[in-house]
């Protein structure tokens, strides 16, 4: 006698498979969610540390700027001393002519250095900005991949790819830019 062929099984296996597939989805979710993870955290760290950067060429321009201001106040009180002392008729010691000169040299010098650190600083910064928005973009795909598998949309997930993407743009132009 034959055997009735049971037609839940067949619904059953299609129902299976259907469940595998979807299965697979989550995990190509899961694994781009982690690519993308790890690029925030990348660009993450080579912004702070152009942040970082930044900050200690600001601080060395400033230093740089008072001993600027310091060299300017010995000019001047060397300038102030000549002057009283052609006022009463004196005259300047060899050493306070060549002093005025070694201040005025001392300072375009200083002067130039502090702003090549301004320039330098404010390089950084513009690096750190933009690898900022990189994992600022890079945070917001991995919270829609999130959305995606609670939700089980796919159109979600592709939405978080494309973000990603735009993030990897910014991402490189922050490697280019430097």
């Amino acid at each position: 006698m034959e055997e009735l062929e049971d037609p839940t099984e067949r619904l059953k296996e299609t129902l299976e498979a259907a469940e595998e597939k979807k299965e697979r989805w989550t995990l190509y979710v899961a694994l781009s969610t982690a690519i993308i993870a790890v690029l925030a955290a990348i660009a993450g760290m080579y912004g702070n540390h152009h942040a970082n950067e930044a900050m200690l060429e600001r601080v060395k321009s400033s230093d740089q700027w008072a001993f600027y201001q310091s060299k300017s106040i010995k000019s001047e009180i060397a300038a102030s001393t000549a002057t009283m002392l052609a006022a009463i008729g004196k005259p300047l010691p060899e050493e306070n002519a060549g002093k005025m000169e070694q201040y005025k040299a001392d300072k375009e010098k200083i002067k130039k250095e502090a702003e090549d650190l301004e320039n330098s600083s404010e390089e950084h910064m513009r690096v750190h900005v933009v690898l900022s928005r990189a994992v600022t973009i890079f945070q917001i795909a991995i919270a829609i991949s999130a959305i995606a598998i609670l939700t089980r949309r796919k159109l979600m997930w592709y939405l978080s790819m494309l973000l990603a993407m735009g993030a990897c743009y910014f991402f490189v132009l922050g490697f280019l830019t430097h």
